[in-house]
């Protein structure tokens, strides 16, 4: 072989290799990200040159950021993902999104590596989750981890760029897991450590409701809970937070008490304005009368708002003059708006007992302007009792007649029987208190108490004659005249032992006794014929002489009752 033939061999040898080795590195860089420059910009693609013997073409919308602009102009330099070297029309397969997620994968790798913060934009729903776009590569963020609590709007998150945690990555399944509750909760235990090593009583913070209870709410101070205790929501009353509080809701609050070891702070939304006891005196003097709107009924009266912040108790007791068995409901109702009397204050229990009666005319008093005691009236009887009759004298009042009232004589427990109810009935004024709210009537008192009349002209130690009404073995019921009623005792029959017998007399005999007691309030009397024995055998030793004198008590007693017989 001469030397041109080695010369050309060796030559064809080599550009053998070089058209190898050029292939292999052609070959080598699909799938490969490299840099390129736009040529030219189309209606649908851009024109590439990523130094290729073609250029490459890709779809304008690539190049699109998440608000869909498209930022690029003719000599940009930008970094595109080879797909292949050249398709069927001999153009290059070229990629910006594929070149982007590339780089964002090392990018992301390495920060998971070194368990760094990464930015995203939350673009969309995906069931259990959302999507992310971690400047190229998409990734999932599970509804667990978005949020440290529950947000019913999650509108605002979409679409505005926000740091997350990356939690794993698996780059042959394209997998990315993220998250927002994480990167949270870091912050929330640096603010946490900071707010509690700054934290004092009586300092004003910002908070977020987090929970509501039935005795207060919760506050999320940023990193750190305190709770808000129902009776430091507002000086007026709250039965129940819920009332003007709502979870999500940003609260301005006041640290009242803060426990170092415990952690536990105790905060007020209350403390920040003027407690409105300070002035209770100078707003509600006592006896001042006022409006203001009952907020609750009881069955012991009901609570009256005078101001934000101030209620008084309105006692059922000083709810009406002449309801007085009425739940409070029936006479007033939430919400209403009632004319009220300042009765009493307590600022140390911080307690006011105000009237609603007070600011009405007083119908006791009304009535005994307009009557006095002795005047006759007639009304309605509107109630019977077991102890008397209760007569109509206004609309509004009544007067009771007692049992004791209706008849001189008798027994009221069946004279009361003689009454119905709805009737009219005639009394007379007894008494009017206005302190006890009581008008006193009598019935009987329209009559002459004949038997008192009878009873007074008789005095104790006199002799009267009596007629016999009934015989018992204890003794004998009488009459004295027509009303007065008498009793002689078995032992007050006769001064002999063996005439103290009750079957010697019969009824209607009639018989002299002595008065021994007289007793007005039962308008009985009792009396004796020993009594009466005794006193004139007195009176006949005095008159005709004694035993001593020779004459006998017989004929002393005779010589007496001869005289008494000569003077009648």
């Amino acid at each position: 072989m001469n030397q041109t033939e080695t010369t050309t061999k060796s030559s064809t040898e080599n550009f053998a290799e070089l058209l190898d080795q050029s292939f292999q590195e052609m070959t080598s860089i699909e799938g490969s990200v490299v840099s390129g420059t736009v040529l030219s910009i189309e209606k649908d693609m851009i024109l590439i040159d990523v130094g290729l013997k073609c250029e490459g073409r890709v779809p304008i919308r690539e190049f699109g950021n998440n608000e869909h602009e498209i930022n690029i102009k003719i000599g940009d330099t930008v970094e595109v993902y080879i797909e292949r070297l050249e398709d069927i029309n001999g153009n290059a397969i070229l990629s910006r999104e594929k070149a982007r997620r590339e780089e964002s994968w090392v990018n992301l790798e390495l920060a998971l590596q070194k368990q760094q913060r990464v930015n995203g934009i939350i673009f969309g729903k995906v069931k259990g989750g959302f999507t992310v776009d971690l400047e190229g590569a998409t990734a999932f963020l599970p509804g667990s981890q978005v949020d440290i609590r529950p947000i019913k709007d999650l509108s605002v998150l979409m679409g505005t760029p926000q740091p997350f945690q990356i939690l794993k990555m698996d780059r042959r399944r394209g997998n990315i897991v993220v998250s927002r509750r994480a990167v949270l909760e870091d912050s929330r235990a640096e603010a946490k450590s900071e707010l509690v090593a700054n934290l004092q009583e009586g300092q004003v913070l910002q908070g977020v409701i987090k929970n509501i209870t039935d005795y207060g709410a919760f506050v999320d101070l940023g990193g750190v809970d305190g709770l808000l205790h129902v009776t430091d929501i507002s000086w007026k009353r709250i039965n129940h937070p819920s009332e003007t509080l709502q979870v999500g809701e940003s609260v301005q609050v006041k640290v009242i008490k803060f426990n170092d070891e415990t952690q536990r702070i105790s905060l007020g939304i209350k403390q920040l304005t003027e407690d409105p006891w300070v002035k209770v005196f100078e707003k509600f003097p006592v006896g001042a009368k006022m409006s203001g709107i009952v907020t609750n009924i009881t069955d012991y009266g009901s609570f009256v708002e005078l101001e934000d912040g101030i209620e008084g108790l309105v006692h059922v007791s000083e709810m009406s003059w002449t309801k007085k068995n009425v739940h409070p409901g029936k006479i007033v109702s939430t919400s209403e708006k009632v004319e009220v009397m300042v009765l009493e204050i307590d600022d140390q229990k911080r307690r006011i007992s105000l009237g609603i009666k007070q600011c009405m005319d007083n119908p006791w008093e009304k009535y005994k302007n307009n009557k006095k005691v002795g005047d006759i009236i007639e009304g309605e009887i509107r109630n019977i009792t077991e102890f008397g009759l209760f007569i109509a004298l206004s609309d509004d009042i009544d007067g009771l007649v007692h049992l004791s009232d209706l008849s001189w004589d008798g027994n009221g427990d069946e004279l009361i029987k003689n009454y119905s109810k709805g009737s009219v009935a005639q009394a007379k004024i007894l008494d009017i208190d206005v302190e006890k709210e009581r008008i006193s009537l009598g019935i009987k008192q329209l009559k002459e108490d004949v038997t008192a009349t009878e009873i007074g002209n008789i005095r104790k130690g006199s002799t009267v004659t009596c007629t016999i009404a009934e015989i018992s073995e204890n003794g004998l019921e009488v009459n004295v005249g027509d009303n007065i009623k008498g009793f002689i005792r078995k032992n007050d029959l006769s001064r002999e032992r063996v005439d103290q017998k009750t079957d010697r007399y019969g009824v209607g005999d009639k018989v002299d006794a002595t008065v021994t007691n007289i007793d007005k309030k039962l308008r009985k009397i009792s009396l004796s014929i020993k009594a009466r024995e005794i006193e004139e055998e007195k009176k006949a030793m005095a008159e005709y002489g004694s035993s001593d004198s020779g004459a006998s008590l017989g004929d002393i007693l005779g010589a007496a009752l001869a005289k008494k017989d000569e003077k009648s």
